[in-house]
């Protein structure tokens, strides 16, 4: 038998985090420190988040990968999504390494999403390498979080190799680390030193034939659908015949057109990719994440990779309100259902179910990650209406059960009430409370996933935005009982027109309101929230009535309330079962499904 052989010249890492601990930041320091960026190029923040939402946003959303070299030896990187409902980037970004950098705030320690993605890692026997980032803050702790990061790795069941990880302390916005917090601060070579000798290189069987698992998708108009995944055996050419076995374990012939490899931010063509590396092969139009691409004369299959089971449903559906089509250029129910199968290409994490009444009902792990599809496509130009975020339950042994959630919450010591009694009525049962004497507290819940949709905006609220929520799945249990999903009810227009500020005036008292003077109105559309538990139907159109009387002082001047502008999320959150939201690209607007209130 031939023993296993490595690739001493490569490393493949992933970096892992919760959300805003500075992963991206630190992979940019990365860069600059080791020659990637050409001298005198000029390379923008957080280069890694290239899509405008993650820009807008602050958080990474797709997995990315790049490239840096480090005194001869080529470290492949993978940037994933520091938020749970993307965890399904995350689980493909790990499928591709050996190792992982933990990255974590010094001040805020270990947080849910960092547990999550710890878990996966573990799971696969990655190598660690943990690193205290943001050291500079003044609430920094390195010595507690460290002792916390310990804790966490023996919760997880990690092996006595994993536990005895080296720790590293940074300030990823200055691009410096050092071995204890005793030390003066250097560049980031111990970094790049600490990771070449703790992750392995890729190890292969040189008797095996090539073999690659596609753990991701893209597309190029000049090359067609391009294939992305690490080269677990031997090596392919240019020009090579293999074959791609899907799902089935059918075998479907392709010749590999293009090769390609991450260097630095860039891609670079190469005449052929060895084990070890992280390639992007072009040449088949029919593929899917986690089929095996492989020889002809050796078809075998990799193992698929797995994901998490989705938790959450949303109707997706064409716009039916009376103004469809003016504003979006893509309103066809059969397009929306096109972008949503290319959706679900490119993510595994999504499923996608048609529906009798040609609508089509999405699955994925949260509400988050629907906001993020609902929001791109929206930019693409799409007019849709999506319902309510619906939570999948399971059947076992004849028992319900749903999805249960880890919630942590952050928050000052003076809410513990209000918090308490709002999750309480949510089903929502207290497991930890941790007092730093900060004037802080961090309390953890167990709570139905179907507790927190609509929740976080109220949250916001109850603490003035001054606390803070995360959250991870933490499995299924028996279903806990019924609760109220909106205490309030809607104000719901009668008529079409234009929003008149004579009759939003007389309306502010019944509720707060959505819509502002001049805005379009149809009949069956939500313009506010009802201070009461039932609807309204409102006239927001009505005008003063005007008589030839003359009137010894002047008319009032009517001032209104300033009106929150409506985000998706906060639509999302807020919509009941018989409600939906009508998104276009430019507008943002509620409406109940049967608009005809003799329907209703």
């Amino acid at each position: 038998m031939i023993p296993p052989a490595e690739t001493p010249e490569l490393r493949n890492i992933a970096i892992i985090a919760h959300v805003d601990h500075g992963k991206t930041t630190l992979v940019d320091q990365m860069f600059r420190q080791s020659g990637a960026v050409k001298q005198g190029r000029q390379m923008e923040e957080r280069a890694m988040d290239s899509m405008d939402l993650e820009r807008e946003r602050g958080i990474t959303i797709a997995a990315k990968n790049c490239s840096v070299v480090w005194h001869g030896v080529k470290i492949n990187i993978l940037d994933t999504p520091g938020h749970a409902d993307f965890g399904g980037e995350v689980e493909r970004a790990l499928s591709m390494v050996d190792g992982a950098i933990l990255l974590v705030d010094a001040a805020e320690g270990p947080l849910p999403q960092t547990r999550f993605v710890l878990g996966k890692a573990l799971e696969m026997g990655l190598a660690m390498v943990v690193v205290l980032n943001k050291i500079d803050r003044d609430d920094a702790r390195p010595a507690e979080v460290l002792n916390e990061i310990y804790d966490l790795f023996i919760d997880l069941g990690a092996s006595d190799e994993q536990i005895e990880f080296p720790a590293l302390y940074s300030v990823g916005r200055d691009g410096t680390c050092k071995g204890s917090m005793e030390e003066e601060g250097g560049d980031l070579t111990l970094l790049f030193e600490t990771v070449i000798k703790t992750v392995g290189p890729p190890r292969f069987d040189p008797a095996e034939p090539f073999q690659m698992r596609v753990a991701n998708l893209d597309y190029s108009d000049y090359l067609g659908r391009l294939a992305i995944g690490r080269v677990v055996h031997g090596t392919a050419h240019e020009s090579d015949a293999l074959v791609c076995i899907g799902r089935g374990g059918e075998s479907r012939p392709l010749r590999v057109t293009r090769l390609q490899v991450y260097d630095g931010l860039e891609i670079r063509h190469v005449s052929a990719v060895g084990p070890g590396e992280i390639a992007i092969l072009a040449g088949i139009e029919d593929v899917e994440i986690g089929d095996t691409i492989c020889t002809r004369e050796q078809p075998r299959a990799l193992e698929r990779i797995t994901v998490d089971e989705p938790t959450v449903a949303m109707r997706f559906g064409a716009n039916t309100s009376p103004l469809a089509g003016r504003e979006g250029a893509i309103v066809q129910a059969r397009k929306i259902r096109e972008r949503l199968r290319k959706e679900t290409l490119q993510n595994v994490s999504i499923q996608v179910e048609e529906q009798v009444d040609d609508s089509i009902l999405v699955k994925g792990r949260g509400e988050l990650q629907m906001a993020i599809l609902i929001e791109t496509m929206r930019r693409e130009g799409f007019e849709l209406t999506v319902g309510r975020p619906q939570i999948l339950f399971k059947e076992e042994n004849g028992q319900r059960l749903e999805p249960i959630e880890r919630l942590f919450v952050d928050c000052p010591e003076a809410l513990i009430g209000v918090v308490s009694e709002k999750l309480a009525l949510r089903k929502g049962r207290m497991v930890n409370l941790v007092n730093h004497g900060s004037g802080r507290v961090r309390m953890e819940y167990s709570i139905p996933s179907r507790g927190l949709i609509g929740y976080r905006n109220e949250f916001l609220t109850d603490t003035r935005g001054a606390g803070i929520l995360n959250t991870y799945l933490d499995g299924y249990e028996p279903y806990r009982g019924d609760f109220p999903s909106r205490l309030t009810g809607s104000l719901v227009a009668d008529r079409a027109g234009d929003a008149v500020a004579y009759a939003l005036f007389h309306l502010e008292p019944r509720g707060t309101l959505f819509i502002a003077p001049g805005d379009v109105v149809y009949r069956g559309m939500v313009i506010g929230e009802h201070s009461r538990d039932r609807d309204l139907i409102v006239n927001p159109c009505k005008t003063k009535k005007l008589t030839n009387m003359r009137a010894s002082g002047r008319d009032d001047n009517i001032l209104l309330a300033p009106v929150q502008p409506m985000t998706l999320e906060r639509a999302i959150e807020f919509i009941k079962e018989d409600e939906a939201v009508e998104v276009t690209p430019k507008s943002i607007r509620l409406r109940k499904q049967e608009l005809a209130a003799s329907a209703r």
